[in-house]
């Protein structure tokens, strides 16, 4: 592995007493990245060939998005200068410049494509909407140097590529906005922009705002980081663009952006981990591009020094881990693992990356770069921070983890007819953290991790997904689903959760409503790490501890005590009914992984089944002092906690998430599904 190129430059424990990082060292990562693309340059520079995956769509494809999502890297790099005269800076310059004019290139060797239709049946490679989007916003960031460079023919040549893209219709999700972004640079450039419709298409993206800075990403209840390198930069650079941020409309965005910062300021560790949830998370910086342009903007609800903060400590964790040090990045989260990536990332998508250091746009004199480094919520120690319109409560402890409790992204639908069940790993668990991944391979086809599990007789569990009714009050978070299996929701049975939680555990409390006793199966944390984990089972409970001490513990604390069937020995099941689930290479944070997990049986009519759940990093295994952490009275559905702390708590599992539906007839909220 090559020297982490941030390390050789001298760190700064005063203007940056957190991380040590200050803008040279972003800029040496930026310098590095790209020139790591550069290694695989194509003549023209249109078409690189980086190693890794390329999807059914081809090379080309695969060229194009490496040229489109590196410039979004190369933009604020260029934009940014001090010095635009700074040799590496007109390399990126001259390189991209070449690349686009190449590739725009009516009929040249080069040309990328140009025929694309999002209506179904699709054809062509879709994907070029997605790269005209990235274009567009890093023409904008590099437009006073780069575009201004560019001879009239060449800007025409440009434009009418963008234009052809800016035409289509897409996707009912975030791409509404790549259309949008391509018409938007055409408005700021005073080019024609006759006949477009990206005006629609933002007001339909406005109207999926959920409160809090949320968007949900289309119809679907999908809720995750596209939020973050996405919609909200996107959204900000097409006010930009059209003129539009001291509108009422453009007010209002600015407003839902800072709402956003406040509360993704608390989705990362004490030591720049990222909350790990949601799709394409290979993206991984990509999810502080927000952060910086609501800095931008003066609309940020964190000072400089937190925005600085955050966003550092993240790139300092993913260079340090190994990100980007042996060539190209790769398809993964700290190392390469392509398990957890969608089918349609290539060798260039890791690059979206580089809409993540959009903070290079600014000048070296910002207080984003010269404020002294402030506190994030998580070096703070324990902290509670609820997002009511999402269905998340984000909890901080003293060991600088965080944790999240997911009572409101599904990215589900279930229709019937289909025998697989393709809900998503990153988005059914009930628990996601910034220390463990959710299993995926065989890991996922099982489902144990952060999972509750109605067992089928030869021992195999029902699915999460599409929740029904969900709800945040406090530190409460709660939601009703219908386990379905084979994409059928089973007949005449529902499950209400509700989650709480106190320093490093939590408590799932359970209310399965059915017509007939079944087995049971809930998961704890995944924890991974690069050697089998050191495991364990006890009466009533298990373990399992990885790297850095990090332990997952599970503990039965009322339901668990009823005679499992003799069906459900097809699991594997102890005398104590505990076990522990292990895999390899299933999980992004290391090759081996392991659960620990517990099987019961639920009775007729109604049950309630309690749970404790443990993530703590350098815990002891200590069964005892578990059990000691909360104490739980069950009254028929109603339940109190009370934590070794203090604390407590109150709910009723029957009446917490409000919900009038009949098991597979409505949908989120009651709504129709």
């Amino acid at each position: 592995m090559r020297e982490d190129i941030s390390t050789t430059i001298a760190m700064d424990p005063v203007l940056s007493p957190f991380t040590g990082w200050g803008r040279a060292q972003w800029e040496a990562v930026a310098d590095d990245w790209l020139g790591q693309v550069r290694r695989y340059a194509s003549p023209e520079g249109a078409l690189p060939r980086l190693p890794g995956r390329i999807t059914g769509d081809g090379p080309r494809r695969e060229g194009m998005e490496a040229v489109g999502r590196s410039f979004l890297l190369a933009a604020p790099r260029i934009a940014g200068a001090a010095d635009p005269g700074d040799p590496v800076v007109q390399e990126h310059l001259e390189y991209y410049s070449r690349a686009l004019l190449a590739g725009t290139r009516p009929g040249g060797e080069e040309e990328w494509p140009r025929g694309v239709s999002c209506r179904l049946p699709l054809t062509g490679i879709t994907n070029s909407i997605v790269e005209a989007a990235n274009v567009a916003f890093s023409l904008h960031v590099s437009r006073d140097r780069l575009w201004s460079g560019l001879t009239r023919p060449e800007q025409l040549q440009i434009a009418d590529w963008l234009r052809h893209h800016a035409r289509c219709e897409v996707w009912q999700n975030n791409w509404q906005l790549f259309p949008a972004m391509a018409e938007g640079f055409l408005r700021s450039v005073d080019e024609d922009v006759r006949g477009l419709h990206a005006t629609r298409n933002v007001a339909r993206v406005e109207s999926w705002y959920l409160g809090d800075g949320w968007y949900t990403d289309g119809p679907e209840h999908a809720v995750d980081y596209y939020n973050a390198w996405a919609i909200h930069p996107y959204l900000w650079a097409w006010y930009r663009m059209t003129d539009t941020v001291h509108t009422p409309d453009g007010q209002r965005y600015l407003a839902r952006l800072h709402d956003f910062t406040a509360s993704q300021a608390h989705m990362v560790a004490s030591d720049g981990a990222l909350l790990h949830q949601g799709r394409s998370l290979t993206y991984r910086t990509a999810a502080l591009a927000a952060l910086w342009c609501a800095d931008a903007s003066g609309a940020s609800a964190l000072t400089p020094g937190q925005t600085r903060r955050i966003a550092s400590g993240v790139l300092a964790r993913f260079t340090a881990q190994g990100v980007g040090a042996d060539g190209p990045l790769t398809l993964g989260w700290y190392g390469e693992f392509e398990p957890m990536c969608q089918d349609y990332s290539g060798f260039g998508s890791p690059y979206l990356a580089g809409i993540g250091f959009l903070g290079l746009a600014q000048p070296a004199t910002a207080p984003v770069w010269t404020a002294v480094e402030e506190a994030q919520p998580s070096d703070r120690g324990a902290f509670t921070a609820p997002i009511e319109p999402v269905g998340w409560v984000l909890r901080g402890a003293s060991d600088g983890i965080v944790r999240m409790a997911n009572h409101g992204s599904d990215h589900a639908t279930l229709p019937v007819g289909e025998d697989e069940d393709r809900d998503d790993p990153h988005y059914a668990k009930f628990a996601y953290s910034t220390h463990t991944a959710p299993g995926t391979g065989p890991a996922w086809a099982e489902a144990v991790d952060s999972h509750f599990a109605l067992l089928d007789d030869d021992g195999a569990g029902s699915r999460r997904s599409s929740l029904r009714a969900t709800r945040v009050e406090g530190e409460l978070s709660g939601s009703v689903h219908v386990p379905q299996r084979h994409r059928r929701a089973l007949p005449g049975t529902a499950v209400t959760t509700v989650t709480a939680g106190d320093g490093t555990a939590e408590v799932r409390a359970h209310l399965v409503q059915t017509d007939r006793p079944w087995a049971v199966r809930e998961g704890g944390w995944a924890v991974a790490d690069d050697v089998e984990l050191a495991t364990g089972v006890f009466e009533g409970g298990a373990w399992a501890q990885g790297r850095d001490g990090l332990l997952a513990a599970i503990v039965g604390l009322h339901g668990w005590d009823a005679p499992v069937p003799v069906e459900a020995s097809g699991v594997g099941v102890s005398p104590d009914r505990a076990r522990v689930f292990a895999y390899r290479d299933a999980n992004a944070m290391g090759p081996h992984a392991a659960t620990p997990a517990l099987v019961g049986r639920t009775g007729t009519d109604r049950t309630v089944v309690i749970t404790l759940h443990v993530l703590e990093r350098g815990g002891a295994v200590d069964p005892q002092g578990w059990r000691d952490r909360v104490r739980v009275d069950v009254d028929d559905t109603r339940v109190r906690l009370d934590w070794a702390s203090g604390a407590t708590a109150e709910f009723d599992l029957a009446t917490f998430v409000p919900w009038d539906g009949h098991p597979g007839l409505t949908g989120p909220r009651g709504e129709a599904r």
